[in-house]
């Protein structure tokens, strides 16, 4: 038995991600780190990987479902990993992260109204860029998340179809 199973890689994929919202929300509120745009839209993508795993992992039965929601899981992980990866090579270099495609988002789905405390935009993106964890840049560790959650998932969407011949 393969210790990457689909109701695993969902489960990790869930854990994960609701674990990386409140290890920015304890940075953010403890630690004075304040987030810009494309953080704060990678807060939201780890959102809604945590509800599309939850849902799949409580549907697993049916195996639609559970391929359906792995296969929305690794979209999502890797629109997060290219969110992470403009952050830190392109938003970090602008004087202002305003009116970039993160921010659109943001503003259109009114999400700073709607959710202030985890939405809640307080900083530039090359302000953004100065805070490090481990001496490096938090959207290099988001990116990594990402990273992991794509492949799980991806990875188990294979081991799934092998099984299955």
């Amino acid at each position: 038995m393969s210790a990457l199973t689909p109701s695993r890689a969902l489960a990790f994929s869930a854990l994960a991600s609701v674990a990386a919202l409140a290890a920015a929300l304890v940075a953010q509120y403890q630690f004075d780190i304040k987030p810009c745009p494309w953080c704060v839209m990678q807060r939201g993508i780890f959102i809604l990987i945590a509800v599309v795993s939850a849902l799949g992992w409580l549907l697993q039965r049916f195996s639609a479902a559970r391929v359906l929601s792995l296969l929305l899981v690794g979209a999502l992980a890797v629109a997060g990993l290219v969110a992470a990866g403009y952050q830190h090579e392109v938003a970090a270099k602008l004087a202002s992260c305003d009116m970039t495609f993160a921010d659109r988002v943001l503003t259109a789905l009114d999400l700073e109204a709607r959710w202030p405390s985890v939405f809640m935009v307080t900083a530039s993106c090359s302000e953004a860029s100065a805070y490090t964890l481990l001496g490096q840049p938090y959207e290099i560790w988001s990116g990594l998340l990402f990273t992991l959650i794509a492949l799980f998932s991806l990875l188990s969407v294979k081991h799934r179809r092998l099984n299955r011949r």
